[in-house]
């Protein structure tokens, strides 16, 4: 039986103790594969654009530009752009809200164990579903930037929709809600897909960030 490819990670961070220390718990693991290394912003958003990785584990206070202007730049600029993992100090920190809303798919601690790490690599990298849900909520409670009034979207989606949103707040990968919802997986895809259009949406992340701001998930 062929063995499927190793998950492709460039690392991005100012810190070579902490680049390294990332690299030797990620190179123990069969599945995965450091293809390259940066210690500034400009420099990441380079690497990538040479290595193709799957997952970007990016640091999000370095020189030059920071993790956030690295990943809007990222995201921006290719066509098939990776999953990229915000790694940070302190779990409420504004500048991780921040690079959630420009389209990082979530973060991790730097004080997170090994296991902890894998595990978040190979969720985002194989998954649909949003990286630790609950601390996102916490984060959008902290910093969200809420809306005047609702934006149209809001109005615009259909019980079915608002619904599936609700799930992929929560974390449910398409599987699971397709479970919950009694439906087939195909038709919690097309919702999903018609939620991300509505709400202007990059991804899953970005979509439940703008549903907090839009005070849809407001005390829910």
């Amino acid at each position: 039986m062929t063995r499927p490819s190793p998950i492709r990670v460039v690392l991005a961070d100012d810190e070579r103790m902490v680049r390294t220390a990332l690299r030797a718990i990620l190179a123990a693991e069969p599945d995965l594969e450091v293809v390259g290394e940066a210690a500034t912003g400009a420099e990441a958003v380079s690497v990538v654009r040479e290595c193709r990785p799957d997952v970007v584990l990016m640091d999000v206070r370095m020189p030059e530009i920071d993790g956030i202007r690295a990943t809007e730049q990222i995201l921006a600029g290719l066509d098939a752009p990776p999953r990229i993992v915000v790694v940070t100090t302190f779990e409420n920190d504004s500048y991780v809200y921040d690079a959630l809303r420009v389209g990082a798919a979530g973060f991790l601690l730097k004080r997170a164990d090994a296991d902890a790490l894998v595990g978040a690599v190979r969720l985002v990298a194989r998954s649909d579903t949003l990286l630790f849900p609950a601390a996102v909520r916490t984060l959008a409670a902290e910093h969200a930037r809420a809306c005047p009034a609702p934006p149209q979207w809001v109005a615009r989606l259909t019980g079915r929709e608002s619904e599936v949103l609700r799930h992929m707040a929560a974390g449910l990968t398409n599987a699971e809600i397709a479970r919950r919802m009694e439906v087939g997986p195909a038709t919690v895809k097309t919702h999903v897909a018609s939620v991300l259009a509505k709400t202007g949406a990059r991804d899953r992340t970005q979509a439940v960030i703008a549903a907090y701001e839009a005070g849809f998930l407001r005390d829910r």
